[in-house]
């Protein structure tokens, strides 16, 4: 490959796989990083790093001015924006291109028309592909109100800029529709920096199937396959799979064609993934594009032996890439999210004292984290991703259990029981789940408790006890340098990490409700004096990304209220007293 030099716009696990196909390629890699992760994992792999700003994104991972200024600083030639962030801004990618580097990823021009959902719905419409009634652009109160009447309920509020189900909420009657539409607004202003929404009419019984496209800057454009994202909470997917349950060869092949028909109409080039709804009649409805790497991208790889970063880099260095893949096999995908499955997935940050990944043939874990790391309030909860492969479905479900089983991580909760039990489920072996599975079943099922596999401290080596060379990192500037000195005092080795379990959790202790993690208050919805019933919500928490509800502990009167909207919190800090 030509002399370049590669800048990962991102964070976490993302970023960490970014660079591990960078080393591959030969490529010199630029790791960027917010004051909350200064020793995160990607920020040691990367042959260098610069520091962006503080821990909130907004000055940091979602600051363009601090990243153009880091690319430059480090001779960056191309920038990889991962997924989230900024990987769907298209005014990143033009300032990217302003500043003489290549942006990895769709032309600005189709990013506007993919990336704006309702933009993307006139485009399929176009082209003949079936879409979801609902609005054609952005919708206002009103606007939303008098369109409801029209789509008819349950509607979908959706974020017009982004996906992955952030800034997205189902309203089942006008009387929600307001509530819905300012925290849907909210929610995608944090993740995306855009906080306009849509209305789509939503479908009760969905399949989540969507198509993997590549195109190259020569007119190529290729179908890879398509996957299936139906096992959900909250909008959130948990599994994944290739290929979908749902799909026939029949049914496959017309979704490739739609999705290869959209690409064309929108000049698309680089990795993109058109979505679907399917129906359990097998009829499907275009639903959006990410125009960007999915998350779930590694169950595509694994069956099509591609490396769709590697392809990512050949298309933005303008390299003809035209691929006709034959797909064998089944892989799945889990996320590892640090949330406790136990206490309705509550987000569970904070240092992973020890872990184990599984292994074994066919086995991938793609992981942001590694022992002694912490994972911070900041950002979303994904730590990691399990993918296994195998001859077919049940294999690769067998597979995964497997897997699953030797998962072991200290310090953090983590979803791998809930992963455990779903994989076991009528539904999931069966192939019948659908979006609202989770919430159904987790409604009328407690979920089983798993016996964790036991973590052995490490043991003081002979290399412990003697003098030896350490490696420290010095930052000068904001950019951070391995140094390796010879430390003739380093004559023991260091206690191994304590092995003891982590929660955490809205709960009231008595009378009193104390913040379950560090977050900051979005919103007050009590008052001193007011009356309250148990379980009324008193006020809404985010971390991690997440709106944590906050409810009164027993019914009775606010007594003390401490705090107020926009106040950043300490875990166990007290948010109200109750009388």
């Amino acid at each position: 490959m030509p002399d370049h030099k590669v800048l990962v716009a991102n964070r976490g696990e993302i970023a960490v796989r970014v660079i591990r196909t960078c080393r591959e390629l030969g490529l010199p890699v630029v790791a960027v990083y917010s004051d909350a992760d200064r020793d995160a994992l990607h920020v040691e792999l990367g042959d260098e790093a610069h520091r962006l700003g503080p821990a909130p994104s907004s000055e940091s991972y979602l600051n363009v001015p601090a990243i153009i200024e880091a690319a430059r600083s480090a001779g960056a030639t191309l920038v990889h924006p991962g997924y989230g962030f900024l990987a769907e801004n298209a005014g990143f990618a033009r300032a990217v291109a302003e500043a003489g580097m290549t942006f990895v990823g769709p032309p600005p021009e189709a990013m506007e028309m993919m990336g704006d959902k309702a933009a993307a719905r006139r485009a399929a419409e176009r082209v003949g592909v079936p879409i979801v009634p609902g609005t054609p652009d952005p919708v206002d109160v009103e606007e939303a109100h008098e369109a409801a009447g029209r789509i008819g309920f349950p509607i979908a509020v959706k974020a017009a800029f982004g996906g992955g189900g952030k800034g997205m909420r189902v309203v089942h009657g006008a009387g929600e529709l307001g509530d819905a539409l300012e925290r849907a607004a909210r929610e995608a202003g944090a993740y995306f920096g855009r906080p306009e929404v849509y209305l789509e009419r939503y479908v009760e019984r969905a399949h989540h199937v969507e198509a993997q496209i590549l195109a190259d800057t020569r007119g190529n454009v290729s179908f890879l396959g398509e996957r299936d994202c139906s096992l959900q909470r909250r909008y959130q997917k948990l599994v994944e799979e290739s290929p979908s349950p749902v799909v026939d060869a029949e049914l496959r092949a017309r979704i490739g064609e739609a999705a290869l028909a959209l690409a064309k109409e929108a000049g698309y080039q680089n990795a993109g993934t058109v979505e679907f709804i399917v129906d359990d009649d097998g009829g499907f409805y275009f639903l959006e594009v990410n125009a960007r790497l999915q998350v779930e991208h590694p169950v595509t790889e694994m069956c099509t032996g591609l490396d769709l970063v590697a392809l990512q880099l050949a298309v933005a260095m303008g390299e003809k890439v035209e691929v006709s893949p034959s797909p064998r096999g089944h892989a799945i995908e889990c996320r590892i999210n640090a949330e406790d499955p136990y206490r309705d997935f509550l987000p569970g940050p904070g240092l992973i004292t020890a872990m184990r990944e599984p292994a074994g043939p066919f086995v991938r874990v793609d992981a942001g984290f590694a022992p002694g790391k912490r994972v911070p309030e900041s950002y979303d909860s994904l730590i990691a991703k399990l993918v296994v492969w195998g001859n077919d479905r049940e294999g690769a479900r067998r597979r995964m259990l497997r897997a699953l089983a030797e998962y072991a991580v200290a310090g953090v909760p983590t979803t791998v029981p809930f992963h455990r039990w779903v994989l076991d489920t009528p539904e999931f072996r069966e192939g019948r789940h659908f979006t609202k599975f989770v919430e159904q079943a987790l409604a009328d099922t407690e979920l089983p408790h798993f016996e964790q596999p036991k973590l052995e401290a490490p043991t003081a080596s002979s290399d412990g006890r003697q003098a030896r060379a350490s490696e420290i990192v010095v930052e000068v500037q904001g950019r951070r340098v391995p140094v390796r000195v010879f430390d003739p005092s380093a004559r023991t080795a260091p206690p191994p990490p304590e092995l003891s379990g982590r929660g955490g959790g809205a709960h009231g202790a008595g009378d009193i409700i104390t913040a379950p993690m560090q977050g900051t208050i979005l919103q007050v919805l009590v008052e001193p004096g007011q009356e309250v019933t148990a379980g009324q919500v008193v006020l809404i928490l985010e971390a991690m990304k997440m709106e944590n509800h906050i409810a009164a502990s027993r019914d009775g009167a606010i007594a003390d209220l401490p705090v107020s909207a926009g106040q950043v919190v300490e875990t166990g800090q007290t948010l109200a007293v109750i009388e």
